[in-house]
């Protein structure tokens, strides 16, 4: 079974950036569709952006169009969240997830990262 390990979150002004990785364990990466998910105090587990298995095909809320870019390094089990342009309502536990099929759908993530917290401050 894949195992994800998350980095790169931390406190950053706003307008600032951040680029999040997700290493993954296991021999048939490419073949898992990838998604980052993000809790804010408060709020329930929400889509930010998801990658298919090749990489050609993205998909984000729209709060992040344009700011937020999901890209993955198959030969590198890693996939990545550029983040632009950061608000303070970005605030919240970003996790990195594994599934069977690309989708927005929460419960179609099987695997999932413990989590790093990214603070933006005004």
């Amino acid at each position: 079974q894949v195992q994800l390990v998350e980095s790169g979150g931390g406190l950053v002004q706003a307008g600032g950036s951040l680029r999040l990785s997700c290493a993954a364990s296991g021999r048939t990466f490419s073949s898992y569709a990838m998604g980052w998910f993000r809790q804010a105090p408060g709020k329930e587990r929400a889509l930010v952006a998801a990658i298919n298995g090749p990489g050609g095909s993205t998909d984000y809320r729209d709060s992040v169009k344009g700011r937020f870019f999901i890209s993955r390094d198959n030969a590198k089990n890693t996939v990545y969240l550029q983040m632009n342009t950061l608000k303070p309502e970005d605030t919240a536990d970003y996790y990195c997830a594994a599934g069977e099929v690309f989708s927005r759908s929460y419960d179609t993530y099987n695997v999932w990262g413990q989590g790093t917290q990214v603070t933006v401050s005004s």
